[in-house]
Formats: C-alpha cells, sequence, structure tokens
C-alpha cells in the first residue's frame, strides 16, 4: 500500500505502536501528512497554492515529540532531518547558517534515493562481481591455445569453461572467501585537509575535495586483498556504473521539495532578548534568517537549487519560561497548527514500558536473550518501575520518558555486568526493584547523579 494514500486515522494507528498517548499531537501530524497527497492530487491551477500546515509542538522533553516526527517521515518514506534551532547564528556571525538544514536535508535525500536505487541494481551488480572475480582467480586462456572461429576471432576451450564453472560453485559457496587477488583500486591523491575559508564556502555546499579530484585525472594502485572484500569493492563499483547520479540527483531534490520534513527542536531557545554569552548573536536575528525558508525560497546546494515551498516543518520546544507567541509575528504566522503534549504520569510509563513495539522492556529481553537469559518482569515490578520513574521527574528535573533509560540501567545494572551462568532465567520483582531503587531515590544526592 502506497503511503501516501494513508488516511488520518490509519496514521494515527501507526504512530500509536511506537509513541503512546499525545492524541492531539498524533492528530495534527497525520492530517498534515495526507494534506500532501490532497495537494499534489489538486488540481494544477491551485497545487502551488496549498501550503504546508506547519505546526509548533509545545511540552517537555522527552515526552514524544520528536519521535512523532520521525517515525511520521519513515511512514511516508519522506527525507527527515532534525536540527537545534539555538546551533544556528545569525548571518554574519561564525557558525552554521540556516540554509544549511535544507543542504543536509538534499545530502539524505541523495542517501535515500541512491539506496532505493542500489537495491534494484544489487543482484546485477552481484552477478557482475562474481564474474570479475573469477577472473581475477583464473588465469587468462593463452592465445595459442584458443580455437579460431569461422572468422578467425578467438574461442575459448571447453576445458577452460568447466574450470570457470567449478571456480563460480566454490565461489557461491564461500569456499573461496580467504584466496587472496589483486585489484586497482583508486588512490586518494589528495590529503584530508581542512580549508580556512572566511565565507564558509562548505556551508554553500562547495565541496573543495571533489573539484580537486575532477579536475586530475584518477590514478589507481594494485592492492592485494581477500575475496571477501573485493566481493565488497567490486559490487559497490558495479552499482555506481549501474547508477546514473543524474536521475537520483533529480529524484531526490523532487523529493525533497514536494515531501521533505525539517523538525527543528529548541525553538524557544531562540525567543526573547539577545543572548548574554558568548558572542553577541542576536536570538531575533535567527528567527528572521529561518523565516523565509518556512515561507518559501530557493536555497543553494551543491546538486542545484532547491524551492522549499513545500517542505512541512514542525518545531517543538518545551516553551517553559517563553511562549510561541514570543516568536516575531511573521514567522508565528507560518506555524499556524499549534499542540500542546501532556506531561507522562506513573500510567503512561507503565504503557511505554510494554505496548510499543520496540519497547524498552523487549529491548533488555533482547539484549540478555543474546546471552541466553530468558528475562521476564513481573506486573507489580513495571508499575513499581513507572511510579519511581515518575517520581524522580517530579522531585528533581522532568525528562519526560528518558527517566526510563536511567531507572532501568540502574535496575539491570549487575545483571547486565555478570549475566547468570547457571540459572538462566531472571525475572524482576516489585520487592527487587524497591529494594535496588528505594535507598538512591531517597538520598537525594545520589538520586541527582545517578538517576
Amino acid at each position: 500500500m502506497n503511503n501516501g494514500y494513508l488516511m488520518p486515522k490509519e496514521i494515527v494507528a501507526h504512530l500509536d505502536k511506537y509513541i503512546v498517548g499525545q492524541n492531539e499531537a498524533k492528530k495534527s501530524v497525520a492530517i498534515a501528512l495526507r494534506n500532501r497527497w490532497r495537494r499534489q492530487n489538486a488540481p494544477e491551477d491551485i497545487r502551488k497554492e496549498i501550503m504546508p500546515n506547519n505546526i509548533i509542538m509545545m511540552g517537555p522533553t522527552g515526552v514524544g515529540k520528536t519521535e512523532i516526527a520521525r517515525r511520521l517521515a519513515d511512514l511516508a518514506a519522506a527525507p527527515f532531518i532534525k536540527v537545534e534551532a539555538s546551533k544556528f547564528t545569525e548571518v554574519g556571525y561564525v557558525g552554521r547558517d540556516v540554509e544549511s538544514m535544507i543542504r543536509d536535508l538534499v545530502d539524505i535525500s541523495v542517501g535515500m534515493v541512491k539506496s532505493e536505487i542500489s537495491e534494484r541494481y544489487t543482484k546485477k551488480a552481484k552477478e557482475n562481481a562474481t564474474e570479475k572475480l573469477l577472473d581475477l582467480l583464473l588465469m587468462p586462456v593463452p592465445v595459442k591455445k584458443q580455437k579460431k572461429d569461422e572468422e578467425g576471432v578467438g574461442e575459448i576451450p571447453d576445458s577452460f569453461k568447466r574450470t570457470r564453472e567449478k571456480f563460480k560453485k566454490k565461489l557461491l559457496d564461500g569456499k573461496l572467501e580467504d584466496s587472496e587477488v589483486e585489484l586497482n583500486t583508486p588512490q586518494n591523491q589528495f590529503p584530508v585537509v581542512e580549508i580556512f575559508s572566511p565565507m564558509g564556502m562548505e556551508e554553500l555546499g562547495v565541496n573543495f575535495q571533489e573539484m580537486f579530484s575532477e579536475m586530475v585525472p584518477k590514478k589507481t594502485k594494485l592492492r592485494k586483498m581477500t575475496v571477501k572484500d573485493a566481493r565488497k569493492f567490486l559490487i559497490n563499483e558495479e552499482l555506481n556504473k549501474l547508477i546514473n547520479m543524474d536521475d537520483v540527483i533529480s529524484e531526490a531534490l523532487e523529493r525533497v521539495q514536494e515531501s521533505g520534513i525539517i523538525f527543528i527542536d529548541e525553538i524557544d531557545k531562540i525567543v526573547g532578548n539577545d543572548s548574554k554569552t558568548g558572542p553577541d548573536v542576536s536570538r531575533e536575528g535567527v528567527q528572521r534568517d529561518i523565516l523565509p525558508i518556512v515561507e518559501g525560497c530557493s536555497v543553494s546546494t551543491k546538486y542545484g537549487m532547491v524551492r522549499t515551498d513545500h517542505v512541512l516543518f514542525i518545531a517543538a520546544g518545551a516553551f517553559h519560561v517563553a511562549s510561541p507567541s514570543d516568536l516575531i509575528p511573521e514567522l508565528q504566522g507560518r506555524f499556524p497548527i499549534r499542540v500542546e503534549l501532556d506531561s507522562l504520569t506513573a500510567e503512561d510509563f507503565e504503557r511505554i514500558l510494554t505496548e510499543p513495539k520496540a519497547s524498552l522492556v523487549k529491548q533488555y529481553k533482547a539484549l540478555l536473550a543474546t546471552e541466553n537469559v530468558t528475562l521476564s518482569f513481573a506486573d507489580s515490578a513495571i508499575k513499581k518501575i513507572a511510579a519511581y520513574a515518575e517520581r524522580v521527574n517530579k522531585d528533581s528535573e522532568n525528562i519526560g520518558a528518558r527517566r526510563l533509560h536511567t531507572v532501568l540501567t540502574t535496575l539491570l545494572e549487575d545483571l547486565l555486568f555478570e549475566p547468570p551462568t547457571k540459572k538462566k532465567k531472571a525475572n524482576i520483582t516489585a520487592k527487587m526493584v524497591e529494594k535496588q531503587l528505594e535507598e538512591i531515590i531517597e538520598n537525594e544526592d545520589l538520586s541527582k547523579y545517578i538517576l
């Protein structure tokens, strides 16, 4: 089923497999994703005028903001990047300019498309690599022993064909993996050096290494390697021959412009007065630099110009001190959808521990299963862990579901350090949880550093 055809309810149902609660946020992003398909199927004369409904998510850390955006991008098979607003600086200052988020998104998109196309050609590349390996393993047929056909062209003897087939079978059965062959490999002519550029050419998508390498003919070097390593090298070489990079770049740019998703985290950090630490970089200046990208503009990348009109922007922040209304009015207008994510309760923690497809409990069970240890948790133990996580979040800093990582790591530390060798079962009970964690939680100084 094409993901573009999923209805909002189906998108929310998919997100429910990975994220507990936060129904309003899920509903908003589901509608935003469905609207993309609706826009692409709208009449052409109005299609360009329909802008994406960019979203601001408000809520404390660890409640699912990033995960919702990431899972949405996975579902849509769309290029996705997470950036932190606080890492950008106003144009004219040393640091990353906001346009770099688009260039990074294009790089990700090119990688995605190349990977997808590579899968189509992998079978052919493997076949070609096998034939090349056979050429390297077998001596060429001496000319004097070749038969001549009617046109006088050399014909390969049947005995050589039979030998080649035997070697091919051994090769495919993995019996020649440690044999050595000699391969011509590209020689790196230019050492990787850091080029100082006051204009920040790397930020403009200029790759000096590629520029220099294209100007000078490539040199090769004969190297010895095992068949196993040579196969990887040859498959990669064959894939590069089979893949048309012009088509890859064209498709990648189209995907960024039509379905790219950029998640701007910590947007609340660029709200308010000028920064009082480090260089005097205006927070409002960063907002003004972000504005044209969100509004829609052309950005220069090393693969060509990219329009940002239909890129979906999802911004997020805790907004403990500031609020979205403190953003500059123009930027506020470009984020019409605002959703507030709820703080997590003990009940939410219980569900997070067990319900998602890759819940923490399932992860730790899988880790210990590699040591042939069967890990299990009593229901009362899950409740206890959830209660402790909520308690520590309330008493110290609220880091949401991330608190479960620290609590579980502390709880299972001894088991992970020295898995049982005789009794291959480990059942975590409420009593064990209390014994392991109560003292740490009661001791404020210890819990500050451990939990």
